[in-house]
């Protein structure tokens, strides 16, 4: 079946299925992502928590933070 043939038979579904399919298509998509992410996030770990570039900012983690409006 192609892209397009889908398209239109979710499209003749009434609106609740065609949330339903589109939610379910979404999640899937979230899930196949996922674990790429947390690699991802993994090999970079050390950066964020050693590169000076990365770290210099966090000096001022313990200054207070004053919004200006």
């Amino acid at each position: 079946m192609e892209t397009l043939d889908i398209i239109r038979n979710v499209n003749r579904l009434p609106l609740p299925q065609q949330m339903w399919v589109a939610e379910r298509i979404i999640h899937s998509i979230r899930q196949q992502q996922q674990p790429s992410m947390e690699m991802a996030a993994e090999r970079l770990k050390s950066d964020y928590t050693t590169d000076e570039n990365l770290t210099a900012f966090t000096q001022l983690d313990s200054e207070d933070f004053y919004e200006t409006r």
